[in-house]
């Protein structure tokens, strides 16, 4: 028997849908993908009802900018997917992330934790607020065993920008990353990660900046130069600086990463972003179209079908960026009904809006850091 999925969701209105004691898995589980409120994750009941459906399996998750089930996006409820694989296994590993300067030191330890000996893939959830994404990506990389992939995202608010949580076999916490290892010669995994926005003015050299905070392009003040291309949408800022990220081109590859607009600092005209952007680096700024959004979520589903190799994945997790939702507004359904249209109706989706995402851009590449883009992560065991 091949691997099995169920799905759940609660909400205030209608509490469990389906009710969890129709589940036919029960003891059987091994995994529960939990995404939902930490306000909600936190009330003692709600976890009890987890524990005492799915008693083996693991309960892993993170707080969101929205959970994503099936072709829909909600807010305020429990995203629950829970699954018995036939023929392979998951390990969960756990490290608290000590300051933000010891982000890459916690994606290190993190990985470390999980036994290297047949793992085939990770899947991260980080704090989402009191980390360096980067760094936590740099440590992931130090420490995962050749030939093994990774992805994830991190936990998000909503538009708060208080506090996220992750959960992995207990109570929600904070300032912590989890992972998920997958074990298994008959799992496969298809990956992608794929943005839609459009770039706008030409490549900048960023010639002054210090770990995620940009001073200068090409020698001008980084904030100045960046309202100019802004025009009236300027006067909105730091929130309207989520419609228009920054591309780096980084990497041996020379990559092209986007990074999300965080903070501004008029006095030092710097801009703190979500994300390293290093000294030499190439960047220019990109802005983004509804239709551009929905069809780079297609493009993601196409390829991370095509990187499964005719395989049709059992289950798909989807990590998006809460600034692409404030783009889509009323939309945003349609980015996932996107992805569900190539996956097929019969694959389950779940997953979250995010405050960064995790993936290689390239299939066999390194995970890297992003910011508004669209990340899959296709499972299927045969």
């Amino acid at each position: 028997m091949n691997m099995r999925v169920e799905q759940y969701q609660w909400s205030a209105a209608g509490g469990w849908d389906p009710q969890l004691r129709s589940t036919n898995l029960g003891a059987a589980a091994q995994l529960v993908l939990l995404f939902g409120s930490p306000r909600l994750v936190s009330v003692q009941e709600y976890l009890t009802q987890v524990r005492q459906a799915f008693p083996n399996a693991h309960v892993f998750g993170c707080s969101t900018g929205g959970e994503i089930q099936g072709p829909r996006v909600c807010d305020g409820t429990l995203a629950l997917t829970a699954v018995a694989f036939g023929h392979s296994r998951v390990a969960i590993a756990r490290a608290r992330i000590d300051s933000v300067d010891a982000s890459s030191v916690a994606g290190e330890q993190l990985i470390r934790q999980l036994d290297p000996h047949g793992l085939r893939h990770v899947f991260v959830l980080s704090e989402g607020l009191r980390v360096n994404g980067s760094d936590l990506v740099t440590g992931i990389n130090a420490a995962l065993p050749p030939g093994v992939s990774a992805s994830g995202g991190f936990a998000a608010d909503g538009t708060f920008l208080e506090r996220t949580h992750v959960w992995c076999d207990g109570e929600p916490e904070q300032a912590t990353a989890i992972a998920l290892g997958f074990y298994g010669d008959r799992l496969h995994i298809g990956l992608s990660v794929t943005t839609g926005w459009r770039p706008f003015g030409p490549d900048r050299v960023i010639t002054k900046s210090r770990k995620n905070v940009l001073y200068e392009f090409d020698g001008r003040p980084a904030l100045a130069l960046y309202k100019q291309y802004l025009g009236e949408h300027a006067a909105g800022l730091p929130p309207t600086g989520l419609m228009f990220p920054l591309e780096l081109c980084v990497g041996p590859h020379k990559n092209r990463v986007l990074r999300a607009l965080l903070a501004v600092d008029e006095k030092e005209q710097s801009i703190t972003y979500a994300g390293n952007v290093p000294e030499g680096s190439y960047a220019r700024f990109m802005m983004g179209q509804i239709e551009d959004l929905i069809g780079g979520a297609l493009k993601a589903a196409k390829v991370s079908l095509d990187n499964l190799r005719g395989q049709q994945p059992s289950l798909s997790l989807l990590v998006s960026c809460g600034a692409r939702r404030m783009v889509l507004k009323q939309r945003v359904d349609e980015e996932v009904e996107a992805v569900r249209d190539v996956l097929g109706e019969a694959t389950p989706l779940t997953g979250f809006y995010s405050y960064g995402e995790i993936g290689p851009l390239e299939a066999g590449d390194p995970p890297e850091l992003h910011n508004e883009t669209m990340s899959i992560t296709s499972v299927a065991e045969v």
